[in-house]
């Protein structure tokens, strides 16, 4: 009897980020086939019984090839065993995943893939910003700035056109092209974007900038993100003097518990539409 491939993602790091279907497969892994990018506090939740191997491909590293890869995956599910192929991010984006599909497919091995939290989003929380600010962008193209192919050209005209928030994956330290890309592609020099390195470890960093000056921004620890849009711009957010006397006589009651100010503010705080009159 065959066994199952699980293609899961691992998320950006954080094990807390990870599924709760993601969790139980890693609990429960006869055989793990993981990610350079995998954290090593995720790896620790694999079982001590289980097989595990390290697949995983970095620029500059010698690593393991999409062939060999895909043999494993198909060896180890022939000999009855369940596989868990855990990724970083998640498994549909740029992590190969669609190779591992389709190899799976041709030589009939039964798989899942359980989707993780991609380092797009991750990014976002970690700037606090929303990809899809509905006054500012509408929709998000997620892109790469290394093609598969050398004959391969990023369409930056197109993605700038679209009006779309940006987010590039593995963006590397070429930020002056990057720059000069996205301006010759028509984008406002002032248009804000931000790198975030490591996201959600402990040495995650965010850098905000402009496009403008993008190619002065710190050379930040790998793995990067690029954000790029409106989306990233930073409101003055401006104090409600009414909301300001609500808190005031909240902090002042006699019974200071959660219950007691929930009811409170519920019975005073006027509805959206009495805000707007």
């Amino acid at each position: 009897m065959n066994g199952k491939v699980y293609l899961v993602g691992a998320g950006p790091g954080d094990p807390d980020l990870l599924t709760v279907r993601a969790l139980r497969l890693i609990d429960s892994a006869e055989v793990v086939l993981h990610d350079d990018l995998v954290s090593p506090d995720i790896l620790s939740l694999i079982p001590a019984t289980a097989h595990i191997r390290n697949v995983g491909k970095r620029c500059g590293r010698k690593s393991v090839q999409q062939n060999e890869i895909n043999a494993l995956l198909i060896a180890f599910a022939s000999f009855g065993v369940n596989v868990v192929r855990l990724k970083g991010g998640d498994p549909s984006i740029f992590g190969r995943g669609g190779e591992e599909m389709e190899a799976l497919r041709k030589a009939g091995v039964e798989f899942e893939v359980v989707p993780g939290v991609t380092s797009a989003l991750a990014s976002a929380a970690a700037a606090q910003v929303s990809l899809t600010h509905r006054d500012k962008s509408s929709a998000v193209i997620l892109l790469s700035s290394h093609p598969a192919s050398p004959d391969q050209v990023v369409a930056w005209p197109a993605f700038v056109a679209s009006g779309a928030t940006l987010a590039v994956y593995m963006p590397g330290f070429h930020y002056a092209e990057t720059a000069a890309n996205l301006i010759g592609a028509g984008l406002k020099p002032t248009t804000p974007c931000a790198i975030v390195s490591r996201v959600s470890s402990p040495q995650q960093q965010v850098h905000k900038t402009t496009v403008a000056d993008l190619p002065s921004a710190p050379l930040l620890p790998s793995p990067t993100l690029l954000l790029i849009g409106d989306v990233l711009a930073e409101e003055v957010t401006i104090a409600n003097p009414r909301a300001d006397a609500l808190n005031g006589i909240v902090a002042s009651l006699v019974d200071p518990s959660v219950e007691s100010r929930v009811l409170f503010a519920d019975a005073v705080v006027p509805t959206d539409l009495e805000w707007r009159q």
